[in-house]
């Protein structure tokens, strides 16, 4: 029997004819191939059993739907452990508006973004104490006394790590989609103006990165300026920085002077979010994460428990998380079909109930129903 697992070759895809992907059931989706989550843990008692973590180290891709944390105790996240265990260091986020879709700004055509968010450390690393147990009493003690810092004995202790090492590996990515796919800059987004050893460091290790690895195919804001004159040359990327809190009134009121954004963990969650709120909401906003070796796509959005079965949830996201993971493995025509279909269905009304809510005259659709129309406007 032919093998039909994707493999990589010295880091390059191998894709076979008929590929093997794998699916995981989302806590609201019905799918079933490998388990994870709610399914999961009560068939197996556990949140992420081995055998899946089996089946994805062997077939390389899977697409998710979301998943809910564990409260109380367990894994702290099954993303989180997910995009750990594989080393998927980059979260790619693509934002743009589907013609038809509300928003609430005035021009939201103009949003056509790419977010990379780093995927392995930052805040959600979860490294932190509860406040008043032995370990932050420690941990307070060693900053306070040997670092000579003042803070109250009553304090929850969180680390922020950010490395060079995982850094550039976003920003490696970042330049080389922009250049692959004829996007005009990219803007690192940071707070190193404050936290200038780990965001501040995170800037300057980016601009290492264009600098020293694609000194042909990119150019600074800085150079754009005094050799240029704001005039961009032919097959040059930019490559500029913007302090994170300006950089949500940007995507605002600057939407066009944005394309590709590289962030660190917990700014590129946040931008991508409210990027994805002006262009019609997180019921739209695909996502894939991306390492070495492996890549699992995922819609963007988190669990709803209060209307899981009730067929009327946004089966967008996760419908662009496909055509991602289509255009990913090199089938672009597929690819290419799904965005069509899916742009044509919402400008023929068709839309869920989060869309239509926001729109006059308009019916919705179950989430069932969305995806058979898009599957007939495939068709």
């Amino acid at each position: 029997m032919k093998d039909n697992t994707i493999t990589y070759d010295n880091g390059i895809l191998v894709v076979p004819d008929k590929p093997v992907l794998l699916y995981i059931e989302g806590d609201e989706v019905i799918w079933k191939e490998i388990l994870a989550g709610e399914k999961a843990h009560k068939a197996t008692g556990e949140w992420l059993p081995e055998e899946s973590i089996a089946q994805i180290e062997k077939y390389k891709i899977a697409i998710k739907g979301p998943l809910t944390t564990p409260v109380g105790g367990g894994m702290r996240s099954i993303n989180v452990a997910l995009r750990q265990r594989f080393k998927l260091h980059s979260c790619i986020r693509p934002v743009r508006y589907f013609s038809g879709v509300p928003s609430p700004v005035k021009w939201p055509e103009h949003v056509d973004m790419v977010i990379f968010r780093e995927n392995m450390e930052d805040l959600y690393t979860g490294i932190e104490w509860r406040a008043g147990s032995p370990e932050a009493d420690k941990v307070l003690a060693f900053l306070n006394g040997e670092m000579g810092q003042s803070i109250p004995s009553d304090s929850g202790i969180g680390i922020k790590p950010i490395s060079i090492r995982h850094t550039k590996n976003l920003m490696r990515n970042a330049v080389r989609y922009a250049i692959n796919h004829n996007r005009k800059s990219v803007t690192i987004m940071h707070k190193g103006n404050i936290m200038k050893f780990t965001e501040g460091a995170f800037r300057d290790w980016c601009y290492e990165v264009a600098k020293d690895e694609f000194p042909d195919d990119t150019i600074t804001e800085k150079e754009l300026k005094e050799k240029y004159n704001w005039k961009q040359p032919e097959g040059k990327v930019v490559i500029k920085d913007r302090i994170a809190d300006a950089m949500f009134q940007e995507i605002i009121i600057r939407p066009l002077n944005y394309d590709v954004i590289a962030a660190p963990n917990l700014n590129g969650d946040f931008i991508s979010d409210a990027l994805a709120a002006l262009v019609g909401g997180l019921g739209i906003a695909p996502g894939a994460n991306i390492g070495n070796n492996h890549a699992i796509f995922e819609a963007t959005h988190g669990t709803a428990p209060d209307i899981a079965g009730e067929d009327i949830a946004n089966p967008g996201s996760l419908i662009l998380s496909g055509e991602m993971m289509l255009r990913y493995i090199g089938w672009d025509e597929a690819a290419d079909l799904i965005i069509e279909a899916f742009e044509k269905t919402i400008s023929e009304g068709k839309v869920t109930i989060d869309l239509s809510s926001q729109m006059d005259g308009i019916s919705s659709l179950k989430s069932s129903e969305f995806g058979n129309a898009v599957a007939e406007n495939i068709k």
